[in-house]
């Protein structure tokens, strides 16, 4: 049983505990504020233990980020226990790839969500690009939210999610409409916490969205995205990475973070 009091306390929500789209929405704001995006652990050889215990133990007691698999697999049990229907999806992702990218396997979770009587796509575990409202699922509507536009691209078994940039229509992730197991999310997360061609094994990504601006952090490389005004970039030494991880994103900074965040240091230079 998720401790809801604590989770409701680490989000900072104090509304209704009822299954209107109000609640969720306003659950699917509040989660990517106060809970960062990150995989520190597997840059640390710790491995990402998805059950939700250890999810439980980290993201809400530990004050931790996670990534796709803990922060979803945590919003579901959450939203199932307030009465909502859940259904895990899963995902390619697409972002930041070329047009002509190798296919990847579906190693990123989504939650399909009944709220009064129609389908929405939630999503709080997608790094800098992620939702901050869930989306209705239906194809081609342009769907505004806090900080970017989006929408649903209709293709063979599912949708492309993509979300409107600079320059034009972004591509996010391919998702298939097919419902997942727990086991299909204990092998994708075997994967990406442990393939050495996971990119999660050797790139720092942390990042957190607030209402003001989205924030995150690649390597050494802070950027800073306003709701309003252009992105601001900033390179950080290895003192800057450890107070920006600490006051920006609010993680408990430990001296074994050290080695990795030199690396990043290093490789961003």
């Amino acid at each position: 049983m998720t401790d809801l009091d604590a989770y409701f306390a680490r989000i900072g929500y104090d509304g209704p505990r009822d299954a209107s789209l109000a609640t969720l929405r306003a659950l699917h704001r509040l989660h990517p504020a106060a809970i960062p995006f990150e995989a520190i652990d597997v840059l640390l050889d710790r491995g990402i233990d998805i059950s939700p215990q250890a999810v439980d133990a980290k993201l809400i007691h530990g004050r931790r980020g996670g990534y796709c698999f803990e922060h979803n697999s945590l919003f579901a049990r959450v939203l199932t226990a307030l009465g909502f229907a859940v259904e895990g999806l899963a995902a390619r992702v697409r972002w930041n790839a070329p047009p002509d990218a190798p296919v990847q396997p579906r190693t990123h979770q989504v939650l399909k969500v009944t709220a009064e009587g129609e389908d929405w796509l939630v999503d709080v575990g997608f790094g800098s690009c992620v939702l901050t409202a869930p989306l209705r699922l239906v194809a081609d509507a342009e769907q505004p939210t806090g900080h970017d536009t989006y929408r649903l691209v209709a293709i063979p078994g599912g949708f492309a999610q993509e979300v409107r940039r600079e320059a034009g229509w972004v591509p996010a992730y391919d998702l298939s409409m097919v419902p997942c197991v727990p086991r299909d999310y204990e092998m994708a997360n075997w994967f990406t916490a442990t393939h050495p061609t996971s990119h999660f094994r050797s790139t720092l990504m942390v990042a957190t969205t607030r209402d003001e601006a989205r924030y995150g952090l690649l390597f050494n490389r802070l950027t800073v995205r306003p709701r309003a005004g252009a992105p601001v970039q900033t390179r950080l030494d290895a003192e800057g990475m450890e107070r920006t991880l600490r006051d920006v994103f609010g993680l408990p900074v430990e001296p074994a973070w050290r080695g990795f965040i030199e690396r990043a240091v290093a490789t961003g230079a």
